[in-house]
């Protein structure tokens, strides 16, 4: 079947972002209108100030927008953010609880949704191994590495099998080298389990290396500017981002931001 032809499982249309301040409300969003299909990795970039977290919050059902509309479809049944949609959400700092283990901060999720004990162990070791982790179950938050952490962040956020996994910024506190290195995992564990991603981030590179699609957000208030299909092969490997293709895309992009 063509992508074309296939359903979304997220559509936006005509969102709108009002923050109220003494001068009438500060606009975020304008008009933000794009779907997005099942399995596709979609980064969201911009200059600062686009509305690009906001727009994730939305997504995430801890913003109420403005205006418009975010439908989600589950299956044959569209369901909106108040519905039955499973989200999986990982932030810029992956926020793990200092008094639980890597398993047991994996585990929490699924705690919440009463699961028995040995089937949950079984997710969480397979979820462990899925990003690299081994070895490291009963380690403390305060033994990670930034990079080794936000692993355990996106364990966390995908143990529950969500149908769309959210990603704001997850790698931006990392250094430079640790942060293309997560780039490669990443995307390794994108392959893997093929979930549908909306991830912000301010690279260029970044949203390259990793996405089909890039949309890029104008200043605030931020509408949709560039909506770029990625047409770099799969699986992605470093030597990629030295190749003309990217090097093209990359320019059209930075065109776009400004």
């Amino acid at each position: 079947m063509s992508k074309s032809h296939i359903e979304p499982i997220l559509v936006v249309h005509g969102l709108d972002a009002v923050f109220p301040d003494n001068n009438g409300g500060l606009q975020a969003l304008q008009g933000v209108t794009f779907q997005v299909s099942p399995q596709e990795f979609v980064c969201v970039l911009g200059p600062s100030g686009s509305g690009k977290s906001t727009l994730l919050r939305i997504l995430a059902g801890l913003l109420k927008p403005t205006a418009g509309r975010v439908d989600f479809s589950s299956g044959s049944a569209r369901q909106t953010t108040s519905g039955l949609t499973r989200i999986g959400v990982v932030f810029q700092q992956a926020n793990l609880m200092p008094w639980r283990t890597v398993i047991e901060n994996v585990l929490l999720p699924l705690e919440l949704e009463r699961m028995t004990n040995n089937e949950a162990q079984t997710k969480a070791q397979e979820l462990i191994d899925l990003v690299g982790l081994q070895g490291f179950e009963f380690a403390w938050p305060r033994d990670l590495s930034g990079g080794m952490a936000q692993r355990v962040a996106i364990a966390r956020a995908l143990i529950h099998d969500p149908d769309i996994l959210l990603l704001d910024e997850p790698f931006g506190s990392l250094d430079a080298l640790t942060r293309e290195r997560m780039w490669t995992e990443l995307s390794r564990i994108w392959q893997a389990r093929r979930k549908t991603v909306i991830m912000v981030t301010h690279s260029i590179s970044e949203a390259l290396f990793l996405a089909d699609r890039v949309l890029v957000l104008t200043q605030r208030p931020g509408h949709i500017k560039l909506d770029l299909e990625v047409d770099l092969p799969r699986p992605r490997v470093d030597e990629m981002r030295y190749t003309p293709r990217f090097g093209e895309l990359a320019r059209e992009l930075k065109e776009a931001i400004g």
